[in-house]
């Protein structure tokens, strides 16, 4: 950032610095209000958000009609616990069951504690509709997965540096290829109870599945009395160009984890959805959460719901999105090798530098300052996932600042102009 802005800036990266747990490496801007897909820092500087807070804002920020659904049940109630009934859960629950296909939903705050609920639910199935021993359960999940930070979630982690000196680990778990039917196959057993999976891998890099994948999965789940729960915190609600990510092979999983988008950038709203004979596991007592389906949240979510259907932005994403990956990979094209990968699905994209070359980091830092806000994820791969509401005008010009940032740090390292790679040439 320009010397000039550092100032202001500065006194709430300190404050952060100096008084937060260091377990976040935030991109140096200090946002202070926002509109629809458009940020501005402290300092009055605009910036195009092409992370919509890892897809939680998918409505885009402050969409109009989700305030104003907050404001109107703010004036009522707004937290009692599930103590009570209430007027807005129901109403939410049964559009969200309706949209998804699914006969029952249960709940929660944030997507890791739906992926906590949705880990508690299969080992008691596995328990009591499979007969398989207590504490003996087994889930698969794949290689590179990432469900969220809690302890349990961590321990079935790939990911080294997510688990170092936290055990003891949580047992019950065994690992596949993601992607590969064959691993799926080898790493199951007499005491697999389900597989638990992202339909595209987030964290991974935007990993986007070989077609027939899941279709292939569904049958051998179905043929084994396994059941398939998929995790689509990131990729559902539209974000891929379809309500959820599962619809683009034609399937149906067994159990449905959903957050982020839900809240509609508001709050944390979450649920885990199953149908009915899964569910059915639970009884009072077994599971629950003090905030989980509260009012507001559920008045928020059922409004967000509705904003999706109404406002076409699942079709948006699906237009959009082509388009965006479109002039990516017009990017990539000219990076000379600096770029070896565009993929991605609807408005969730992935940019693969080469580590050779350069660092994802240095490059999303370069875009801040060029005015477009990204992520990360490796070190080596540049997240884009805009609001669903993003403009054709807006892609445009977060991409010519890419091509910008590309064709200068390509020029710094004297990178030949007719260098290529089989990434570019099959793009």
């Amino acid at each position: 950032m320009d010397a000039s802005t550092h100032t202001n800036s500065q006194t709430f990266i300190g404050k952060e610095a100096r008084f937060g747990a260091r377990n976040y490496a935030p991109v140096a801007v200090v946002v202070d209000h926002a509109k629809d897909c458009l940020v501005w820092d402290v300092e009055g500087r605009e910036y195009i958000d092409m992370m919509s807070a890892y897809s939680a804002v998918s409505h885009g920020h402050l969409h109009p009609r989700l305030v104003a659904a907050a404001e109107r049940q703010l004036r009522k109630v707004a937290v009692t616990s599930r103590a009570y009934y209430g007027t807005t859960l129901g109403p939410f629950l049964e559009k969200l069951c309706q949209l998804t296909g699914m006969p029952r939903a249960l709940p929660m705050n944030t997507g890791a504690e739906a992926a906590e609920t949705a880990i508690k639910c299969a080992r008691r199935w596995g328990w009591k509709a499979k007969g398989i021993e207590d504490g003996r359960q087994e889930i698969l999940v794949a290689r590179g997965n990432f469900h969220g930070r809690t302890s349990t979630i961590i321990s079935f982690s790939s990911e080294a540096d997510y688990r170092a000196g936290f055990g003891p680990l949580a047992t019950g778990f065994g690992h596949f290829d993601f992607g590969d039917m064959e691993s799926v196959k080898a790493a199951a057993g007499p005491n697999t109870c389900a597989v638990f999976v992202e339909p595209i891998q987030g964290e991974a890099g935007v990993i986007v599945p070989p077609a027939g994948f899941f279709k292939e999965l569904r049958e051998w789940c179905t043929a084994n009395n396994v059941l398939l729960i998929i995790d689509e915190v990131q990729a559902g609600l539209g974000r891929t160009g379809k309500w959820f990510a599962f619809e683009h092979e034609g399937i149906r999983p067994d159990g449905l984890v959903l957050g982020k988008a839900l809240g509609g950038g508001l709050l944390p709203v979450s649920a885990f959805l199953a149908r009915e004979d899964v569910m059915e596991v639970f009884s009072p007592g077994s599971h629950g959460s003090t905030f989980g389906g509260n009012a507001l949240a559920a008045a928020v979510a059922l409004e967000g719901l509705k904003v999706l259907e109404e406002e076409g932005l699942v079709a948006r994403s699906a237009q959009m999105g082509e388009y965006l990956i479109a002039q990516l990979r017009d990017v990539q094209r000219a990076s000379r090798g600096l770029i070896r990968d565009v993929r991605g699905r609807g408005l969730w994209v992935g940019v693969d530098v080469e580590p050779s070359l350069a660092t994802a980091r240095e490059l999303v830092e370069r875009l801040a300052n060029a005015g477009v806000l990204s992520k990360e994820t490796h070190e080596t791969v540049i997240r884009f996932a805009p609001p669903l509401t993003i403009t054709r005008e807006l892609i445009d010009k977060a991409v010519a600042a890419l091509r910008k940032v590309v064709v200068q740090k390509a020029a710094e390292l004297g990178l030949p102009e007719h260098r290529t790679d089989t990434a570019q040439a099959s793009a």
